[in-house]
This record gives structure tokens, sequence and C-alpha cells, in this order.
């Protein structure tokens, strides 16, 4: 019977994550739907684009939410169950994967950066603390939110490396889960790093016309 209990967490994790707040949001608040303007991208700094600040800080608190509550909830409460680091990294992934690709929201989803940071905080707080200071830094000084997400992306498991990972608990499957995250980050930010080439990429909080 236990057996079962890694699959039901890691398909509880991706419907949790399948909450698109971004739009969820957006409509309890009577804006536009931020797939429609600006980026088209659901998520938190394309809200800030609809002008709304309270809109996007919500969202980004919702998004960062739903990767991190799934990861805790099985620290906490899964070992009875034999839910051990393996099911730990499986379900942050699947709360990832359902953001990129919602079943809610016809597997159009936003980029992920809120909820991989919340599982990140989730696995271990330094590690999401280290993540989001490499964000805010890159963030300030270049006010790009997208090249503030690609280089937290890159750093990030390199922070689990060097960081809880380097003492001899380290787990490999959420080494596994931190470097599968950071790769599907770059990739979802694919045409991000082609604007950011050419000089077109919006700056954070510009608002989209």
């Amino acid at each position: 019977m236990q057996s079962f209990f890694p699959l039901v967490a890691t398909l509880v994790g991706y419907l949790i994550g399948s909450l698109s707040f971004a739009v969820i949001v957006s409509r309890v608040m009577g804006l536009n739907d931020p797939r429609t303007f600006g980026s088209k991208n659901p998520g938190a700094t394309n809200v800030l684009r609809s002008g709304s600040k309270a809109a996007a800080i919500i969202t980004l608190l919702l998004d960062a939410a739903k990767g991190w509550l799934p990861v805790v909830l099985v620290k906490w409460y899964g070992k009875p169950y034999g839910l051990e680091d393996g099911t730990v990294a499986l379900v942050g992934l699947a709360a990832f994967v359902g953001h990129l690709y919602p079943v809610f929201f016809k597997f159009v989803g936003g980029k992920g950066v809120a909820t991989a940071l919340g599982v990140l905080v989730g696995i271990s707080g330094v590690l999401g603390l280290a993540t989001l200071v490499t964000w805010l830094v890159m963030a300030y000084f270049f006010r790009y939110s997208s090249l503030a997400s690609l280089t937290a992306a890159v750093f990030a498991p390199v922070y689990y490396i060097f960081g809880d990972g380097a003492a001899w608990y380290m787990s490999k499957e959420i080494l596994f889960t931190t470097a599968v995250m950071s790769l599907l980050l770059l990739y979802r930010h694919a045409e991000n790093i082609g604007r950011l080439v050419k000089g077109t990429e919006s700056r954070l909080g510009k608002k989209s016309k």
C-alpha cells in the first residue's frame, strides 16, 4: 500500500502546481487576462505590467506557496508513509511542472520562477534564500526580471552542492530536481534570452500598452 503514496503525493503536487494564480487573481481583481498582453506569460511579472502592484504581489506569493506547500507537507508528514527525500524531490518537481503545463488551463502556463523558488525554500530555507538574494541583486542592478531569473536558475544547483548538499546527507534526488528545474527555466526563457541579446527585453515595472 505504501508504494502508492509517492504516486498520490506527486499527483497532488502537480494539481496544486496547475493552479495558475496569475489568471485567477487577475479575474478576481477585474484585470485583463495576463495571457493577452505584454509577454503573454501568466506570471507575476506580466501581471505587474497591468499596472496593479497588489495583484502582482499576490500572484507572486501564491505561485511561490504552491511550490512550497507540497514539499513541506511531505517533509512534515510523509515519513510514516515511507515518503523520503526521493518523494520530496518528485513532489517539488511535479508542482513546478504543473505551473509550466497546468492541466486546468489547457497546459499553457508560466515560466515557473516563483514556483521554483517556493520548491527550493521548501527543500531548504538557506537554499531558497541564497537563490532569492541572487534574483534580487540582479534585478536591482539590471532591471531585467528574465536576466535575474536566468542567473538565479544557473546558481541554484551550485548553491545546493556547495551549501546544504556539501554535507554527507546530500540527496541525489533533490540535486536532480534542482538541476532539472534550472534547465526547464532556461528553456522557458529562450525568447527572453533572444530579446536580451537584441536589447529589446522589457524592463521591470514597465507597464504594457
